[in-house]
């Protein structure tokens, strides 16, 4: 079988960075075993090291069956969750499907998403887009107070049962909650809806695997069975016995922190295919919300290639030398176009009749990989077979085993997010919450001193 592979060489391009690498080494191999071990920060939170390996047929099973509804009765599935109840979906959807799918005839409904921003407007269009419509909803909150989803699911709650009835909703809708506790579990009690469990030992950003996005990607139509056996085999691939370079993550972990301690403080993920873009943020999210704390972490961003070669390219190449970059490139296509030969050439492009695009494409990676490196930017390179359900489970697993490593060398807690929740304690206070008066009266004052 193929893995995907990851190339530093071009990362690590001075002495210094060489050697600060391969101390790195015994530090990741440490970090890497304490994931098993559980004997640093966040050790209640490893419930995804070995999730990949634990999914048998039998939950895979259980979830095709369940949404069988959906997908024979419904035009469009409604995923209703945030952050990690929604990147991860979202990058599987929008990774595997034909990028004008919304256009054209399909046999599986089309996955919709809400409750990831409260955007007004964004909403009376969505239930603009429902009214007359089948759908079903699946709502994913582990407490079921969650303020974005909360509201886009009463919202859509309240339209499928006028528009179909109460037994019909109750039929169509899915719950993914926690297994005792919450409101969105008493609710499913209460009205019978199928529900799904978010395990205790898996945190949001790392529940892509579990029912959390298993769930609207079956009713979206996807191969589940691929996406989950990519991971598994690379669960294997990168395993507990895997040490040192030999093992990928302990690789890129080593690396990124060995950037990071020489002054390399943003990570730039780029691509050059557009049905990567999600990935891409589902990847920040995971980075971003594991590493960035105790006034620590590098900052990741994504970039689409080659698109914003034109809009941020000359900051790469010539702005503050504080970055590195990871590129990803898929070897494979899964389409083949041809440039043309044209009989006037009034283009000038008659020298790549013949050629497929791809080809174009492959050497503006390669040309910018140089570009950036003659600019003084360390680059690493990741490399898919192919953009499939089956590679994005392996990078999926492998993204998740290094921001653990490469977490717990920079010397905080992988799993955790304290920071998320200041913004909540606001916007509840804002909006005059029960339980937050309190902080109602601090945050009103706080900002009548400012007019």
């Amino acid at each position: 079988m193929d893995f995907i592979s990851l190339d530093i060489t071009n990362a690590l391009c001075s002495d210094e960075l060489q050697a600060e690498y391969h101390s790195l080494l015994r530090e990741a191999d440490a970090a890497h075993e304490s994931l098993y071990v559980g004997d640093r920060p966040g050790n209640d939170f490893l419930g995804w090291v070995s999730l990949p390996s634990s999914i048998t047929d039998e939950i895979m099973t259980e979830i095709e069956t369940a949404v069988r509804p959906l997908r024979e009765e419904c035009d469009y599935v409604v995923s209703v969750g945030i952050g990690g109840s929604y990147l991860g979906i979202r990058a599987v959807y929008d990774g595997v499907r034909d990028s004008f799918a919304d256009y054209k005839e399909q046999s599986s409904p089309r996955l919709l998403f809400a409750g990831n921003q409260v955007s007004e407007d964004y909403l009376a269009e969505l239930i603009d887009l429902l009214r007359g419509r089948k759908f079903g909803i699946i709502n994913i909150s582990k407490s079921g107070t969650t303020t974005e989803p909360s509201i886009a699911f009463r919202l859509l709650k309240e339209l499928l049962e006028a528009q179909e009835g109460v037994d019909f909703a109750r039929k169509h809708i899915i719950a993914i909650t926690d297994a005792h506790k919450g409101a969105l579990r008493k609710l499913s009690d209460d009205e019978g809806y199928k529900t799904f469990v978010i395990p205790d030992p898996v945190g949001g950003r790392f529940t892509v695997l579990t029912p959390v996005g298993l769930v609207p990607l079956a009713a979206a139509g996807c191969d589940i069975r691929s996406l989950v056996r990519g991971a598994q085999d690379m669960e294997k691939h990168i395993g507990r016995s895997v040490t040192g370079e030999e093992n990928m993550a302990v690789r890129y972990a080593a690396t990124r922190n060995a950037l990071y301690r020489h002054g390399k403080v943003i990570e730039i993920l780029n691509n050059f295919n557009p049905r990567f873009h999600y990935i891409g943020e589902w990847w920040k999210q995971l980075f971003a919300e594991s590493e960035g704390k105790d006034g620590k972490g590098i900052f990741p961003t994504l970039a689409d290639f080659t698109t914003d070669l034109h809009s941020i390219g000359q900051m790469i190449q010539q702005g503050e030398r504080n970055l590195f970059e990871t590129f990803v490139s898929v070897t494979r296509p899964r389409r083949s176009v041809v440039v043309p030969e044209d009989k006037d050439n009034l283009d000038g492009l008659n020298y790549l009749a013949g050629k497929q695009v791809d080809f174009v494409n492959k050497n503006a990676e390669t040309g910018t990989i140089l570009a950036h490196l003659d600019g003084d930017v360390p680059v690493m390179r990741l490399e898919l077979p192919e953009l499939s359900e089956y590679y994005i489970g392996q990078l999926f697993y492998f993204f998740e085993k290094s921001v653990g490593i490469s977490g717990y060398i920079l010397g905080v807690n992988p799993f955790n997010q304290p920071g998320v929740e200041e913004y909540k304690r606001n916007m509840f206070a804002l909006l005059g919450k029960p339980g937050y008066e309190e902080e109602t009266k601090k945050i009103r004052t706080r900002l009548d001193k400012k007019k």
